[in-house]
């Protein structure tokens, strides 16, 4: 199959023709000097050196931010429903230029769904050669939560997905206990994956971690012991089932208990006991070990080593959809076939908590190219920043020398430089043009500077705090229109530290949990049962860190 490049970035499709949310892709991608021959279709096995993860003494090149979702579950997930063209068609209506099939693991999956699978991937593939599709998995890493495994499509990814699955998957191999044992099979999983990609058995693999404080029970060692493997990069910012606790939907189904991200829980035996209680539910709609100024992502970025995070769907079920499981054979079920049939639809909205792909939470990645690797390399980059109801259409941010005429370094990169030097942070944002998927016309109110110290290597690797991180600057920007640069001063480079930006529709917040001297203004937590996510939306960008010389 020839892929093609999405509608907004191909000169032969008229603009004509684009919807509003294309028309603003091309206006972007043509203001990065990235249309036509400069954007193309990159061969498999083709590398990106844009994406690469090399210190850069003056500038980076510009880039183009595609649309993606990582965490997707199709009818070959035992809890999930839909059909393979009817996920990718929504992912194509809301705007993804690239999606993840990760279905849950199971036996019957192993045994048999993988290979079938492929093929349901490989013709969604051909359906719509416009968009990148993955074929991956969720993992359930063995003592802790779940993660996304994305590996590039060649000849050996579902042999690949099929024998980690049977060897490394704590549901499969009876490994969800929380012992030392069981910690040490899941850095043995990510070890054999790196080998995997070492050896050109694939060409490249990387896991994410999901929903990381859902249960409270991926400690802080465990996650600073994945990463340290190469292969686990990040973890999911904010969580999927964004719309469990949408008002409306509540009163329709009667629910008691209603969050955002379906963070429910409470500490159980297995949860890791230096979380607090408050950890367990999520903020602004994002997972407190990000939404946390300070905290456990913070203080990962502390000690001057790169993880990103994500937002996606997680999709299962979406509120107010009218479509019902398949009803499976006599003597069928879904370990004797490896997948569920079809689902078929109704007039009734079924159970669910969750938006289409692309629908509300998006994760974009800065490529120069298109292409599966050049995802994966922009993702392992860090050149990734993460929006819910299509806040902005655009954001680009960079750290330079004060002066300097070059573009400076942007999301995941390092900027190396002298003692004393002045710097500062660029921002160009390029507002909201069409009104969203909730039929709303998206304003960011205030642009949050946030910066920490890079410390080094913590000695106590279960520790949840950043001392020295904290919102050092926030922009009003409500009044602000169209596309506009906001130029920062950052002051003195003194001492190595990262930079990282994040923007509200200024609808909820408050002093932020480590405290208003941290966090004046930041995310916090809905009441149960009412949280709308279309009037609670945010971004969030990686980090950039200085080094200083």
């Amino acid at each position: 199959m020839q892929q093609q490049l999405p509608e907004w970035a191909d000169t032969d499709v008229p603009a004509a023709t684009l919807d509003p949310q294309g028309v603003s892709r091309r206006n972007l991608i043509r203001g990065a000097g990235l249309l036509g021959a400069a954007f193309t279709v990159t061969a498999a096995g083709a590398t990106e050196a844009a994406a690469s993860t090399a210190s850069y003494q003056g500038s980076d090149p510009e880039l183009v931010y595609l649309v993606g979702d990582h965490h997707v579950h199709s009818r070959y997930s035992h809890d999930a429903k839909y059909d393979f063209t009817q996920l990718a068609q929504r992912g194509a209506q809301f705007g993804l230029d690239w999606m993840a099939f990760t279905e849950h693991s199971n036996f019957g999956h192993a045994d048999k769904g993988a290979v079938a699978e492929n093929a349901e991937v490989v013709k969604a593939r051909a359906e719509n050669p416009r968009m990148l599709i993955f074929q991956g998995l969720e993992w359930y890493i063995p003592a802790a939560e779940h993660g996304t495994l994305l590996v590039s499509p060649g000849p050996n990814n579902v042999a690949l997905l099929q024998q980690f699955e049977r060897e490394y998957d704590g549901k499969l191999t009876n490994r969800s206990g929380n012992t030392p044992e069981n910690e040490q099979h899941a850095i043995k999983g990510l070890q054999w994956l790196a080998a995997q990609k070492r050896s050109g058995y694939v060409d490249d693999v990387l896991v994410l971690a999901n929903h990381p404080l859902r249960l409270g029970i991926d400690a802080p060692h465990e996650i600073r012991g994945w990463r340290d493997t190469g292969v686990c990069i990040g973890m999911e910012g904010a969580p999927g089932s964004q719309g469990d606790a949408e008002p409306a939907w509540v009163k329709f189904r009667g629910a008691t208990n209603a969050q955002r991200g379906e963070y429910v829980n409470s500490p159980s035996a297995a949860s890791f006991p230096g979380y607090p209680l408050d950890a367990y539910r999520t903020y602004g709609g994002f997972d407190w070990a990000t939404a946390t100024v300070g905290g456990l992502w913070d203080s990962m970025l502390a000690e001057g080593r790169l993880f990103s995070i994500t937002s996606n769907s997680d999709n299962h079920r979406t509120i107010w959809d009218t479509w019902t499981d398949g009803v499976f054979p006599p003597g069928q079920n879904f370990d004797s076939l490896g997948w569920k049939p079809s689902p078929t639809n109704t007039d009734t909205p079924q159970a669910g908590s969750d938006f289409w792909p692309g629908q509300f939470s998006r994760t974009h990645v800065g490529v120069s190219r298109y292409g599966y690797l050049e995802v994966m390399a922009a993702l392992r980059a860090g050149r990734v920043w993460v929006d819910h109801g299509q806040l902005v259409d655009g954001i680009d941010v960079r750290v330079a020398p004060v002066g300097s005429r070059q573009r400076g370094v942007t999301l995941g990169g390092r900027l190396r430089v002298r003692r004393h030097e002045r710097l500062e942070l660029r921002i160009t944002v390029t507002s909201a043009t069409r009104p969203n998927f909730h039929g709303v016309l998206p304003r960011l109110a205030h642009v949050d500077v946030i910066r920490g110290a890079v410390t080094g290597p913590t000695a106590d690797r279960d520790t949840w705090k950043a001392p020295d991180t904290r919102v050092v600057e926030q922009v009003d920007v409500h009044r602000r229109t169209g596309t506009y640069d906001l130029c920062i001063p950052l002051g003195r480079a003194e001492r190595s530290h990262y930079v990282r930006v994040r923007g509200s529709d200024g609808n909820r917040h408050g002093a932020g949990y480590l405290g208003s001297s941290i966090d004046p203004a930041g995310p916090i937590q809905h009441p149960t049962n009412d949280g709308d996510p279309w009037l609670d939306t945010w971004l969030y960008t990686n980090p950039i860190f200085v080094d200083v010389v």
